[in-house]
């Protein structure tokens, strides 16, 4: 079994190296930008786009637009939300989950009871299982919360459940590694609120990407339907795979991610053991837990997301299966 870290295609790559002789040129720069932007509405459907330096630089320029209380899932959700609003001195309220999941009526209580500015999520409770994002939208707009969905994990979903401008105010994402569109670096945010870019205008010109990294992402983001489809699928099948008792339980069996969380004693341990059973080339795959990242319990994730597509093949996941079963 041969398992590689994920990296950015052939062609993203190509493109980049291309890219990066017309470094200094601004006309053939801004074009790049411009290919990238509209890339991006391409697949959120919102009318505005920018490219970032980072996912990061993205949750800051959203959050640059708050003002009141940020509401953020207790765990599950990605730590820059908890890092950024300490950063600007917003007020952090932490809302209950079933373990990441969102649940309505729970976050409707809150945002009622707490009356927050915004909320912030991930597309998948920690890259576990898929937040029902439409319906938190919904209870966003009835009670005036911009909602911005966290997609570095989602881009081209074929259901249109996540990443879709439909169903969020405000759209980020991470394109370094490992995620759906996978660069090596950068990030974008997309709304259909131009104000979000005008307030944060210079904050946005301080942190754009390199035309290096648009001519990737542009190349990239075509592949981001194939790669979360197939990702999915390798989740999917896995799931329905592990039967060891030792594993206390598979987290969320039934509900599309784009990892595997086991919920199990002693995870450092059991970690360190399957580090170095199960070797990725150029990088690894198992997250220990308690994280906020991830979920607030003994656990360890198989981070499938990490995994270049190729090796998503049946025989290469039941033998990850077959080492976990036999090491924990």
């Amino acid at each position: 079994m041969e398992l590689l870290f994920k990296k950015p295609s052939e062609k993203a790559r190509e493109t980049m190296a291309n890219a990066s002789f017309e470094l200094g040129n601004r006309k053939r720069g801004n074009e790049y930008i411009k290919l990238a932007e509209e890339s991006i509405k391409n697949f959120t459907a919102h009318e505005h786009s920018r490219v970032l330096c980072s996912g990061n630089a993205a949750i800051m320029v959203a959050m640059s637009n708050m003002e009141g209380p940020v509401m953020i899932p207790d765990q599950g959700g990605w730590s820059g939300f908890i890092k950024i609003a300490e950063f600007y001195g917003l007020k952090l309220i932490r809302v209950p989950t079933k373990m990441g999941v969102i649940d309505l009526e729970i976050l409707k209580d809150h945002v009622k009871q707490k009356n927050p500015d915004s909320l912030f999520i991930t597309s998948f409770a920690g890259y576990m299982a898929e937040q029902p994002v439409k319906e938190i939208y919904e209870i966003c707009e009835d009670h005036e919360v911009i909602m911005v969905e966290d997609a570095s994990g989602s881009v081209g979903d074929p259901l249109k459940n996540l990443a879709c401008g439909d169903h969020a105010h405000i759209i980020v994402a991470s394109t370094g590694y490992p995620k759906i569109v996978n660069v090596g670096n950068g990030g974008f945010i997309s709304t259909n609120n131009p104000k979000v870019f005008e307030d944060a205008h210079y904050l946005i010109k301080t942190v754009k990407s390199s035309p290096v990294i648009c001519a990737g992402l542009v190349e990239e983001i075509k592949k981001a339907p194939e790669s979360l489809t197939k990702t999915l699928k390798a989740c999917e099948f896995l799931k329905k795979e592990f039967k060891s008792e030792e594993i206390k339980s598979v987290l969320h069996p039934k509900k599309r991610g784009i990892n595997i969380a086991l919920s199990l004693d002693e995870p450092k341990l059991k970690a360190r053991e399957l580090r170095t059973k199960i070797r990725v080339k150029g990088g690894g795959m198992i997250t220990v837990c308690p994280r906020y990242d991830r979920i607030n319990q003994p656990a360890i994730c198989l981070e499938i997301k990490n995994l270049d597509t190729q090796c998503l093949e049946k025989n290469n996941l039941r033998e990850i299966v077959k080492i976990v079963e036999k090491t924990i």
